[in-house]
């Protein structure tokens, strides 16, 4: 076939954001129960709604909790473990009200717990009991911070809430050992974030649901500790990073020493964890006398068994680079798993044959890989001698080239968080570009996990200049090799990513456009507005406040406003509790002053992250159409204007 000769940019391609809105969904937190798999749906077509489905054995799959519900938790913002299944009974968050409800099959739903400012999250069964353990965010008390604690709730009688741990900032991961003696559970304190540092406690619990006296098992405040579990025969495993890496230990009974002493199961540089923005994470599972785990090394991520008597780590062959949320039961394993050429999806594995079938795919797109960019992982120098990482994309569309001699535009990608990760995993974001004619590049700057403890820690002190350089000298890397048009060089991200790209364009000069999607302009504001989660994070990403209020100053995109020079769109939710609006409209209104090419679209209905088809639809076309304005191609699809003042 030929293909014909167009300018980056101008490439014609069937990956379009309706197509992206109308059959796209989001994928998350697995449960196994019996016979049974569930999972959580995001769905941009229902105003993103997000469901509980269930799968059968006989292949059928049901939504659980009908319209209006909508099965999300606000603890810690981010939410999270929003539901727990147990005999084939569910309980759920409702984001609405924010209520546990109770769904026995056959049923609507019915409310367990009453009317209060209150969010829970994270919930385990106890059956002898009839309780439900559970972390509880407080916002009862008004203009104070939220209140953390873990609780027991009556099944039967959900006004009967009892506290059973209080005084910490922060608790997650309760879990029940599997004779019902004893409950599990992480906890830590600001200025910490779970990636820093978290405790591991145990404790009895009593007849009536009680606790007894509650032993420290491990962590600290400079170790991280992930996904406390129970082994079938009650024996006490969790991931830490005290090696450097989060890897995998348990706790090997001693005689009279109570849970025995910490036991390393394979000490390797990969990761077994992962940062703990959101409950209900999961990255190892127990069958029989084995771990089946996923791990990631350079970015990608494989899929094992790990023998917990001789600690051998054997690999299990499968065809994905990204596995999340895995569960396993009696021979069998389910987990998300997506990779370059395979959306996410709902992947079910048995474990004796190793045959898997996928249970559900984010999309129902076949995309022809010609018109797919696949994911190259890269490695290029940063400042102080160091290394940082990537995924590049190049452009591709089988049906076109560009004139000779032209090297395309480039995007550069900033990921959240900023203590995050970017993957390898198919997203039609990416390739909505590249199969338009541009370069992409996702970032895994310092700071992000995935690399290890010391990687992740290179930010700290740092934020708003180890991860400007790192996508400063990846775009400069590629620049270099002849990649791409050093004239034509975006930046784009959102939330903290959206702080990077600020700094970026306002303190260096390397890039010619940008776009923040909820991003941070004023870092003393975003600390006066934002939540109880993020409130002291920055203690560590940039320095104790106030005491250290001229760094925050420094840092802060909205004071030096006199050293931007290039256009800018910004994307912004008018629910957001996060980052607030006045963050993206503090700077629009000074860019606008100066004369500078700036576009801003907010969104009535939207928080931190946009769901609703129609938003989604708007942002992606929209961030696409400012970049044709601004770098002077021609669209080949019609777009939706955007409002671009001074331009």
């Amino acid at each position: 076939m030929t293909q014909q000769v167009k300018p980056y940019g101008s490439w014609k391609s069937p990956i379009t954001s309706d197509l992206m809105v109308s059959e796209t969904i989001g994928l998350g937190q697995i449960a196994i129960d019996g016979e049974d798999v569930y999972w959580i749906e995001g769905r941009p077509a229902e105003a993103g709604r997000t469901v509980i489905v269930r799968r059968t054995p006989d292949g059928q799959t049901i939504d659980i909790a009908p319209p209006p519900f909508n099965v999300r938790t606000r603890v810690n913002e981010y939410g999270g473990g929003a539901y727990c299944v147990a005999d084939g009974i569910v309980y759920f968050s409702n984001f609405a009200d924010q209520r546990l409800y109770r769904l026995i099959p056959g049923s609507q739903p019915q409310p367990l717990t009453p009317e209060a400012k209150m969010s829970y999250a994270d919930a385990v069964i106890d059956r002898q009991r009839n309780r439900l353990y559970a972390v509880r965010e407080d916002h009862t008390g008004e203009g104070q911070e939220a209140v953390n604690t873990l609780v027991s709730i009556n099944l039967e009688n959900g006004e009967d809430v009892r506290v059973l741990v209080a005084g910490n900032d922060f608790y997650s991961s309760p879990r029940l050992k599997p004779d019902g003696s004893q409950l599990a559970w992480l906890t830590w304190n600001h200025p910490n974030m779970p990636w820093d540092g978290t405790e591991l406690w145990v404790a009895q619990i009593n007849l009536d649901g009680s606790l007894g006296e509650s032993q420290l098992v491990a962590g600290g405040a400079d170790e991280s500790i992930f996904q406390p579990e129970w082994s079938p025969d009650g024996i006490l495993h969790f991931v830490s990073d005290r090696s450097g890496w989060w890897n995998l230990y348990k706790k090997a009974p001693v005689e009279g020493e109570g849970l025995g002493l910490t036991e390393p199961l394979c000490e390797m540089e990969a990761e077994f964890g992962l940062p703990q923005w959101i409950f209900g994470m999961s990255t190892y599972a127990f069958d029989a006398n084995r771990i089946i785990c996923t791990y990631t090394q350079q970015g990608i991520w494989h899929l094992a068994s790990l023998d917990t008597t001789t600690g051998k780590l054997q690999q299990i062959e499968t065809p994905y680079t990204e596995i999340t949320s895995l569960k396993a039961v009696a021979g069998r394993v389910a987990f998300i798993a997506g990779s370059p050429t395979e959306f996410s999806s709902i992947v079910q594995m048995d474990l004796t044959t190793g045959q898997s079938s996928v249970l559900r795919r984010s999309s129902k797109l076949e995309i022809d890989t010609g018109y797919l960019s696949i994911a190259q992982p890269i490695e290029f120098p940063t400042e102080n001698g160091l290394t940082a990482y990537g995924f590049y994309y190049p452009p591709q569309n089988h049906d076109f080239t560009a004139p000779e001699g032209e090297l395309p535009p480039l995007v550069v990608k900033s990921h959240g968080g900023p203590t995050a990760a970017t993957s390898s995993q198919l997203n039609l974001r990416i390739q909505y570009w590249t199969s338009r004619g541009f370069a992409y590049l996702d970032v895994n700057y310092g700071g992000s996990t995935g690399y290890g403890r010391a990687y992740h820690q290179r930010l700290d002190g740092l934020w708003g200049i180890v991860d400007v350089d790192d996508c400063v000298n990846g775009a400069k890397y590629l620049c270099e090799k002849g990649l791409v048009d050093e004239n034509r060089m975006a930046i784009a991200g959102g939330s903290a990513g959206g702080y990077t790209t600020l700094c970026a364009l306002t303190f260096r000069d390397v890039f010619k456009a940008g776009a923040s999607y909820y991003g941070v302009s004023d870092l003393e504001a975003l600390l006066r507005d934002t939540h109880k989660f993020e409130s002291r994070y920055f203690d560590r990403l940039i320095g104790p406040y106030p005491e250290r209020q001229d760094i925050y100053h420094e840092r802060s995109p909205i004071h030096f406003t006199d050293k931007l020079s290039c256009p800018i769109i910004f994307f912004q939710g008018l629910e957001d509790k996060v980052v607030p609006p006045n963050q993206a409209e503090m700077m629009v209104d000074v860019l606008r002053s100066k004369g500078l090419p700036v576009a801003y679209v907010a969104f009535e209905g939207e928080q931190h992250g946009f769901r609703r088809a129609e938003n989604i639809k708007r942002v992606i076309d929209g961030e696409f159409y400012f970049y044709s304005r601004v770098f002077g191609f021609e669209l080949a699809h019609p777009v939706e204007p955007i409002a671009i003042a001074n331009l």
